[in-house]
């Protein structure tokens, strides 16, 4: 970021290596937190949902700080003057790394690192092999695939003079940041009221709303908001909220449903696992967003066809309700394991503990509160 931010003709190359690492820096920090999150939730089931809830609740004001504040920067110190703010956020995510309390292993043999990682590789496949893992983890991916992406031809109309509303950059990074709040609003409905419902319940459920909610976009495109007396500005900050909540009740059961597949001992890795199924649901969204926006010639200029985009997402954000029977619809507070994986992870725990290093857990002890 400071290669950025102080570099004047800096190279394409160069620009997109230093954003790639950047980003790689921080998906390391983000599965390592994530490795802390799946051991605690097999460690503590109960407390599952809570740690996944605080989780969301930190992204959500994280979300809600970083959108407030980005257009505000951009105008006053540019592009390149925001990077350099970006070094702060990432030396916080370093004293976090130094702060950790780590217990250090004694006479370890980095000569065994290389066994572990096929040890590990071995495990994850065995793990994936049964059904009660690959169901969820091809529901997962097909949930997101499926929900395709056409925020690019909503954002260039957003801000078109003739046929949009014609809002500035910096009104819709604003909007976006009121957006955050309804990402805060459904952690906190999620924790308090939703998260000791079964996954399959709750998810075809958050499936359906998600659906629906595409239909706020279509009042929005054929302009009947303005026939109903409803400003865009307002319309558009209660669809941002209304999808921004809805998202986070889908995506919050499937985070829980995620670290309890984790086995012992590779928490971090068989979750990291997960998470790039889900990015690679998430890139096949805004591909198939991408393919849908120019198969119906929807363009910078021309949004002639986008209500049709809409009502399309629509029904494949739908479809996913015909899958649902992929989820299991066990007690979300109980673990989801085979039982073939639980007693194996039994009978190798103490000698798992000895020879592994592990993260220390978030959560000290539940058991004398």
């Amino acid at each position: 970021m400071l290669l950025l931010s102080l570099h004047e003709n800096l190279h394409l190359v160069f620009a997109l290596l230093s954003l790639t690492a950047g980003s790689a820096g921080v998906a390391i920090a983000d599965v390592t937190i994530d490795a802390c999150v799946a051991q605690n939730s097999n460690i503590h089931p109960l407390l599952a949902p809570d740690m996944q809830s605080l989780c969301a609740l930190s992204s959500s004001i994280g979300g809600l700080v970083g959108f407030s504040i980005s257009g505000i920067f951009v105008h006053l110190i540019g592009p390149k003057g925001v990077f350099g703010l970006l070094t702060i956020p990432a030396g916080l995510v370093l004293s976090v790394g130094l702060l950790l309390d780590e217990p250090l292993m004694a006479n370890f043999s980095y000569r065994e690192v290389n066994q572990k990682f096929v040890d590990a590789g071995k495990a994850m496949w065995t793990t994936l092999k049964f059904p009660d893992v690959w169901r969820p983890c091809l529901y997962m991916y097909l949930s997101f695939a499926l929900s395709v992406n056409i925020h690019e031809g909503m954002f260039y109309w957003y801000t078109d003079s003739k046929g949009g509303p014609s809002f500035s950059q910096e009104t819709i990074g604003f909007i976006f940041s009121v957006g955050s709040v309804g990402s805060l609003l459904g952690a906190i409905l999620y924790q308090n009221v939703l998260k000791d419902y079964p996954f399959k319940d709750l998810l075809f459920w958050s499936q359906l709303l998600f659906g629906l909610s595409g239909i706020l976009d279509l009042i929005m495109v054929l302009r009947l908001n303005l026939k109903f007396g409803i400003p865009d500005y307002v319309f558009i900050v209660i669809d941002e909220s209304v999808s921004r909540m809805i998202g986070n009740l889908k995506w919050m059961p499937l985070l829980v449903l995620s670290s309890k597949l984790c086995p012992r001992g590779i928490e971090g890795t068989f979750f990291a696992l997960l998470m790039s199924i889900d990015n690679v649901g998430l890139l096949s969204s805004s591909w198939g967003g991408g393919l849908l926006l120019h198969l119906l010639d929807v363009t910078r200029t021309k949004f002639d066809n986008l209500w049709l985009a809409i009502i399309l997402r629509s029904i494949l954000r739908v479809s996913p309700l015909c899958l649902i029977f992929l989820v299991p619809r066990g007690d979300p507070n109980a673990s989801v394991l085979p039982s073939e994986i639980l007693g194996t992870e039994e009978r190798t725990e103490s000698a798992e503990d000895e020879k592994n290093i592990e993260l220390v857990s978030l959560v000290n002890s539940v058991d004398g509160k």
